[in-house]
């Protein structure tokens, strides 16, 4: 059922907006985009930090492990790998790729639970217990930015919200004086541009908000010279005057959206250099993530995304490039894991000492996986610079914390690791999961848009019980 009144009923929206403490208080808001329906769902998690490994690492180095693939390394791969399949740059018969007979990539099982992680994430390995690891994840893209569009929205095209902005729609946030959806980012942006974290057809107060590490953290958050705050306090509630003369007169949700967004942006610029200020943090703090203040990072981010959540924000991204190895995977993949593996360990480990890991679900993802088949130079067949292409057939993800129990591996793949054979885990199962964990039911978390109601999950979803506590 649709949540946004077809009738906005302009009585006292002026005295509303204009009177009610800093601007738009939130029950102004409230009357004028909707309250999306509750559901009886308990909620286990308050906030989200979701990290998406953005153009896929290999799950097959990393938490999959495949001895069969491993004993066949060479061999051509079966024929059903391939008949009727359409896969991104592989052609012709490609040949098995096993994870490399080397210490490093070896696996080891960690921690009480045995979880099996590889020594490319030794920090990470002394997260086993806390991590529930499912290896049949499937979606329906197998290029990258549909993907990613497919996992952040449940569509493989442009204009729907992304969970996040699911999330922000259906819960809002605590902290009146930040967003309630951030976003960071370290490395280029996914070929799916800002749509990955935008509100889509949800009024845009729901988008995320793009936060950097270094310079102004949000873009023009500083007051221009000359500007000062009583200055700037003036100019917000001129324009929020005149915003508030159209919304009487055309009742749009977007003009109030945009009344609240001068009014956050306001008070953000007190909230926020505060917030960014890493700098604050105790040594040891940084010795344990390897931040260095001042500089742009996936560390920083980490950081900054614990410091978020402390505060109240109800989801937060990073999204962090240069996964795509479709040549010299086994140099490319412990380049990455040595810059992603301290920071992500430290926050698991951060949020658990200051007691929020319990209700702070952290969420490790990428758009797919990647093939058991090896990727050639050109399709030459010449194996000197040896990839694996995209693989949306079966791959790993896994989530920690808030409601999910730790130390498990969900799910299971054939021998050589190309399809799920044991508990098939479709993306609108996973988002549908993550929703349940946040008390939002994804099956009456909808909105009326061109006359017809709309889900993260489509006509699809489960919730995966089997990893929850």
């Amino acid at each position: 059922m649709s949540v946004l009144p077809h009738r906005i009923d302009a009585l006292s929206r002026r005295a509303l907006l204009l009177h009610s403490g800093a601007g738009l208080g939130a029950a102004a808001l409230s009357r004028l985009l909707g309250d999306p329906p509750r559901t009886d769902v308990t909620p286990r998690a308050q906030s989200v930090i979701y990290i998406h490994l953005v153009g896929a690492p290999s799950h097959l180095d990393l938490f999959d492990p495949k001895p069969e693939l491993q004993r066949r390394e060479g061999q051509k791969c079966p024929e059903a790998f391939i008949a009727g399949k359409q896969l991104a740059f592989i052609r012709n018969h490609p040949e098995l790729l096993g994870t490399p007979n080397d210490p490093r990539f070896a696996f080891r099982h960690c921690g009480a639970s045995g979880l099996q992680i590889s020594n490319l994430l030794p920090h990470l390995q002394t997260c086993a217990d806390e991590i529930a690891l499912l290896r049949t994840v499937q979606t329906e893209e197998f290029n990258h930015a549909p993907a990613q569009m497919y996992l952040a929205t449940g569509f493989g095209r442009f204009g729907r919200p992304s969970l996040g902005a699911w999330t922000s729609y259906g819960l809002g946030s605590p902290n009146r004086d930040l967003p309630a959806y951030v976003a960071m980012f370290s490395g280029q942006y996914p070929g799916a541009g800002n749509s990955i974290f935008g509100s889509g057809f949800l009024p845009s107060v729901h988008q995320g908000v793009e936060f950097r590490s270094k310079g102004d953290p949000v873009l023009f958050l500083s007051d221009p010279p000359g500007v000062d705050r009583a200055a700037r306090r003036r100019i917000v509630d001129g324009v929020n005057h005149l915003n508030g003369l159209h919304l009487d007169d055309f009742a749009d949700p977007e003009t109030a959206t945009r009344i609240e967004q001068y009014e956050l942006a306001y008070r953000m610029q007190a909230s926020v250099p505060e917030l960014m200020d890493i700098a604050s943090e105790p040594a040891e703090v940084h010795a344990l993530y390897g931040t260095r203040p001042g500089k742009t990072s996936f560390a920083n981010n980490c950081l900054l995304a614990r410091r978020l959540v402390e505060r109240g924000v109800r989801f937060v991204q990073l999204f962090e490039a240069d996964w795509d190895h479709h040549s010299s995977v086994f140099d490319n993949l412990p380049r990455k894991c040595k810059g992603v593996d301290q920071p992500i360990a430290a926050l698991l480990h951060d949020l658990k000492r200051r007691g929020l890991l319990d209700q702070t679900l952290v969420v490790w993802a990428s758009e797919f996986g990647r093939t058991p088949m090896a990727q050639t130079d050109n399709g030459s067949g010449k194996r000197t610079k040896i990839g694996r292409d995209h693989h949306n057939e079966a791959f790993a993800l896994w989530m920690a914390g808030g409601g999910v129990k730790g130390g498990i591996a969900h799910g299971a793949t054939d021998e050589l690791g190309y399809a799920a054979v044991e508990h098939p885990v479709h993306v609108h199962d996973f988002n549908a999961t993550i929703l349940h964990l946040l008390g939002l039911d994804h099956e009456r978390l909808t909105y009326r848009f061109q006359g017809r109601d709309f889900r993260l999950t489509d006509i699809g979803g489960r919730v995966v019980h089997d990893v929850l506590v």
